[in-house]
């Protein structure tokens, strides 16, 4: 290829991807390789950072393959929120009671800290405030907490580095110890004006990270895309790329989402948003899970909504982030789990389809007469709260809800299980829009992106249920663009974030809500409210008193 590139890695849950992108945004080549995950118990997800670092190695030698490396100007790296940990000779340190070191990742979205949660947000200190008031089980305060009060000997006192696992990889590539501002402001409660705050980690139990300067997890922050370091000679092998190549400090999975959409040039396709500033969009990143990311001027806060954190994703802008801790996984865990799936799995197969597109089929089939493909669930509800709800309730207890099931179990049972759910999530997203809307937000426009944004019938839903415009991107692999973007601004072939922004991102098409199912969604809508206040009824009358009587 000709002209500048850059390369953006994005680590997820499930797997390590790898983009080649121009200078003007495209996506040239992508791989991408699976990682291992262990659950060895309820609620405990752990993986291995050699493992990442392998995989991210890996898939970007395949995407420069036949390439001169010599064009690639920068690379950023964007991964999930997990905690990794290091010793004082940066090998790993087991994070579980077998004391096997290889697993030295605690997983985003491992709830093993719940109880720790609940303690810190005992505190009430004042730095919860921008957490929306809680302290969830998914941020890094109570996962530390955990390592210490469980895992003293063999993994808290061992440990001389914690990172968060985007700054593990910057770490990696540059042997630069600063961290973003993204990571250690979304998800370890540091200020970029006051720094760390020494009462709330002595509050939280946490009062021997604030020795040495705070050295165990982070004394020096950098703004996301900033040149953090360079590939050294060792990175550069692993990664096959050039020595000295920019390295942009990095971004959380779900923000490299945002930079990858929010900055799209609108103009022509008679959106809310058009000239309009960027606050007036919401970028909906879905996966495994779910990320509502909508920035402000002004520090806007929104109970149950994580933020504002200042400059977390775009420069001098406020962010604020909701989130469903399961989507993407809540969609296969209720597929898979049906008794039809087995059959479903064989049409789908034979027919050369994933199973998802084949049920969507399956819906549009069983559509009779006036009634509409989505009113199939009239009678059908799900609360999707199967892993807790983190946005706009910040409930760790809450559990999922079906109501309306019959004794059937044929395919066409799963179909309106898995439209009912499908509805669920994008009910969650009203839900969340609401919260932020009622504390100064003015959206108008989404735009999604991530593996659930492939589906059309989600895409469509969303549009239906919240009643705005959704936008999908010319290149569908929008996180690896928004990490690329961190390359391009190290690189210096861009002034700033926004500029990037602007330039590597466009529409590919406008998903617009069909007016004809407002009413039918709204009375949904209130039925999805009514589950979740039954839910906390029932709780409430099963713990009132003797169970005997």
């Amino acid at each position: 290829m000709s002209g500048s590139a850059y390369i953006g890695v994005d680590v997820g849950t499930g797997s390590v991807r790898a983009a080649l992108v121009t200078r003007d945004g495209h996506v040239t080549h992508t791989s991408e390789e699976s990682l291992h995950l262990w659950e060895p118990c309820v609620d405990h997800y752990e993986q291995s950072s050699a493992d990442i670092w392998s995989k991210c190695c890996t898939a970007v030698k395949k995407v420069t393959q036949g390439i001169d490396v010599d064009s690639v100007r920068g690379i950023g790296f964007d991964s999930t929120c997990s905690l990794v940990a290091l010793d004082r000779n940066f090998q790993p340190v087991a994070v579980n009671q077998t004391g096997i070191r290889e697993r030295n990742v605690v997983m985003w979205m491992d709830h093993r800290a719940a109880e720790q949660a609940l303690r810190i947000t005992a505190t009430k200190h004042e730095v919860l405030q921008r957490v929306g008031g809680v302290m969830s089980p998914e941020m890094q305060p109570p996962k530390l907490l955990w390592l210490k009060e469980n895992l003293r000997e063999t993994c808290w006192k061992e440990t001389a580095h914690f990172f968060d696992l985007p700054d593990f990889l910057s770490w990696k590539a540059t042997g630069s110890l600063a961290r973003s501002l993204c990571t250690v402001v979304c998800k370890w409660t540091y200020s970029p004006s006051d720094g760390w705050n020494d009462t709330f980690w002595t509050a939280a139990g946490l009062e021997d990270l604030v020795e040495n300067n705070y050295s165990r997890i982070g004394a020096e922050t950098c703004r996301p895309g900033s040149l953090i370091g360079r590939l050294t000679a060792e990175s550069a092998a692993d990664l096959g790329l050039k020595p000295g190549t920019a390295v942009g400090a990095s971004l959380i999975d779900a923000h490299a989402g945002g930079l990858g959409v929010l900055g799209s040039d609108v103009s022509g396709h008679h959106l809310p948003c058009e000239n309009q500033p960027i606050t007036s969009r919401m970028a909906v990143i879905c996966g495994t899970s779910s990320c509502h990311m909508a920035v402000s001027e002004r520090a806007l806060f929104v109970p149950g909504v994580w933020g504002p954190y200042l400059s977390a994703m775009v420069p001098d802008l406020w962010l604020n982030e909701g989130g469903q801790s399961a989507t993407g996984r809540l969609v296969e865990h209720v597929v898979k789990g049906h008794v039809a799936f087995t059959q479903l799995k064989a049409l789908a197969d034979k027919s050369g389809n994933n199973v998802y597109s084949c049920l969507n089929v399956r819906l549009e089939n069983m559509t009779r007469g006036p009634t509409h493909l989505e009113q199939l669930t009239a009678s059908l509800h799900v609360w999707p709260d199967f892993h807790g709800n983190r946005s706009p309730l910040a409930d760790q207890t809450s559990r999922g809800t079906l109501v309306g099931l019959t004794l059937s179990q044929t395919l066409d049972d799963l179909a309106l299980l898995y439209l009912a759910t499908l509805q669920a999530i994008a009910l969650g997203t009203r839900h969340i829009i609401d919260a932020m809307r009622e504390a100064g937000h003015e959206i108008t426009t989404l735009f999604l992106c991530g593996g659930l944004s492939k589906n059309t019938l989600l895409v469509q839903l969303h549009a239906n249920i919240t009643g705005l415009p959704v936008v999908l991107s010319e290149e569908r692999e929008a996180v690896l663009v928004g990490a690329a973007v961190l390359g391009a601004c190290a690189s210096s072939d861009y002034s700033s974030i926004q500029e990037a922004m602007r330039n590597m991102s466009r529409i590919g098409h406008v998903v617009r809500p069909n007016p004809e199912l407002e009413s039918f969604y709204r009375k949904k809508y209130e039925v999805f409210l009514m589950l979740y206040r039954h839910q906390k009824e029932y709780i409430k009358l099963m713990n009132d008193g003797d169970l005997r009587n």
